[in-house]
């Protein structure tokens, strides 16, 4: 997911071009509280003007306890944005409040109900504690993210090259998200210039269950998606194991084997994992021309 500056109309337009899975434009940590106004503007013509292909648009918007929050979400929904963030999520009752505001929005608008989904941001302790809460809070989420950067000034630590601080945010946020059904987004790593290190904590994160990062500069994306990309020799695996269980449910037996080895459920599972990630990045279409 690519961070786009509300304020920044040079790469609003040619966002898409780069090959993120999804823009975020961002109207609250990146813009000034003197452009603000500018920003909603900017972000509301794009979204009406430029085709960004298959690019999920997601907008991060301001608070509502900000002057700028309701303004937001009634522009962003009537410009037809895919996905409504919320920042600094806290609490369920931070996504029902911002839920009526997209739902008055619909209705205004005569968009239908529910369309509009939404994202929260976990950025804090408190946050954190009410993950699960936060998860389960509407239908329209379909995704919770770390903000890493708030997140330890609130623990009065600092990011570290280990990544040490965030282990317990992280795994709490995946657990919630894979309990409520919904994805699980990664923060962004700030330094572009260090890919050796980016590759490491996006390696890190995918272990950890996420199903993508956040990235701030588009040289970032490809090597975030080298790491999520199956290997020509995993999506055969995979392949070979949901085969072997599909045959083994057609002769209406419950018991899978593969090389002279038992394939449990969990097993089937991953492959099916690997099969989605290779299909989200086209590469099992790779596989199939070798």
């Amino acid at each position: 997911m690519l961070f786009v500056p509300g304020n920044n109309p040079g790469m609003m337009s040619d966002a898409h071009i780069y090959g993120s899975d999804a823009l975020m434009f961002d109207l609250e940590d990146s813009v000034t509280l003197r452009e603000k106004d500018a920003a909603r503007l900017l972000v509301y013509h794009a979204l009406r003007t430029i085709h960004y292909g298959e690019c999920e648009r997601v907008v991060r918007v301001n608070p509502l306890n900000t002057p700028y929050g309701k303004a937001d979400i009634e522009a962003m929904v009537a410009a037809g944005a895919e996905v409504i963030r919320l920042p600094k999520t806290e609490t369920a009752q931070d996504i029902f409040d911002t839920e009526a505001e997209i739902e008055r929005a619909e209705q205004k608008f005569g968009i239908p109900i529910g369309q509009t989904r939404m994202m929260a941001a976990i950025e804090g302790a408190l946050g954190v504690v009410n993950a699960y809460a936060i998860a389960t809070a509407s239908p329209r989420l379909v995704a919770i993210a770390l903000g890493a950067e708030d997140y330890c000034a609130n623990l009065k630590t600092s990011r570290s090259l280990e990544g040490s601080e965030l282990f317990f945010a992280r795994g709490a946020i995946v657990v919630a998200a894979r309990a409520a059904g919904i994805d699980c987004i990664d923060t962004v790593y700030s330094d572009v210039n260090n890919e050796e290190q980016l590759v490491k904590e996006t390696q890190a994160i995918k272990q950890l269950g996420f199903d993508g990062k956040s990235v701030i500069n588009p040289r970032q994306i490809k090597p975030v998606h080298r790491v999520f990309t199956p290997t020509h020799e995993e999506i055969g695996k995979a392949q070979r194991i949901l085969a072997a269980s599909q045959e083994a449910a057609a002769r209406g037996s419950g018991v899978v084997a593969l090389d002279g080895k038992m394939i449990d459920r969990p097993v089937v599972l991953r492959a099916q994992r690997t099969l989605e990630l290779a299909y989200a990045s086209r590469a099992v279409f790779e596989e199939e021309e070798l």
